[in-house]
């Protein structure tokens, strides 16, 4: 696929790869469909070898077919130097394809970093998360235990303002009874001088 600006992207066993080139995106294309063919039919016979074993294989089988079929039609140096640059052109696509690949294994070795980094974040939140539980859970015992204790604070003083309350009632039955004695006292006393004047009259008389 061309987008106009010199760059042609294409599939090859799978993969987007995209290129640079003067020549027409169309021979490109052809190129990389080529390709494409002869790396999956040695895929379908090579018993599951590595995509840089099949690449190399078909970068080989190609470059052979190429070099075969130049000889046999012209032989002719200018034809073989197009080949050769051909073949130079198939080296860098392999190339390309090696540095893509090593960077995609890079991709995914920074996104394992930074899948770890988060699940090891996710764990602390929850050791966190239970820790925050727990102590909430010992500072409710504690709060309950605290109302018991005030709720027994409150039934002594309760107590301490009604016994108070019965002091008072006593205080006041004391001190009235007090004025009363000394009321009887003085009442005594006035009676006690009324006779010793009586007394002392009738001494006299």
């Amino acid at each position: 696929m061309a987008d106009g600006s010199g760059n042609v992207t294409v599939t090859i066993y799978g993969q987007e790869y995209t290129f640079v080139s003067d020549k027409p995106a169309e021979r490109i294309i052809r190129i990389a469909n080529y390709v494409d063919e002869v790396i999956s039919g040695l895929a379908d016979r090579g018993g599951g070898a590595s995509v840089a074993s099949l690449a190399m294989l078909a970068s080989i089988n190609i470059a052979e077919e190429l070099i075969s079929e130049r000889d046999e039609a012209t032989g002719g140096v200018k034809e073989r130097a197009q080949l050769e640059k051909d073949i130079a052109h198939f080296q860098q696509l392999w190339e390309d394809a090696k540095r893509s690949h090593l960077q995609y294994k890079e991709d995914m070795k920074l996104l394992q970093g930074q899948k770890d980094a988060l699940q090891e974040e996710l764990n602390q939140i929850s050791v966190d998360a239970g820790t925050a539980v727990n102590n909430a859970e010992a500072q409710k015992e504690t709060i309950s235990k605290l109302e018991g204790e005030l709720r027994t604070a409150l039934g002594k003083l309760e107590r301490i303002e009604n016994r108070r309350e019965n002091n008072s009632e006593t205080l006041k039955e004391l001190q009235d009874k007090l004025k009363e004695v000394e009321g009887n006292y003085f009442e005594l006393q006035m009676e006690n001088i009324r006779i010793k004047g009586e007394l002392e009259k009738f001494k006299k008389g």
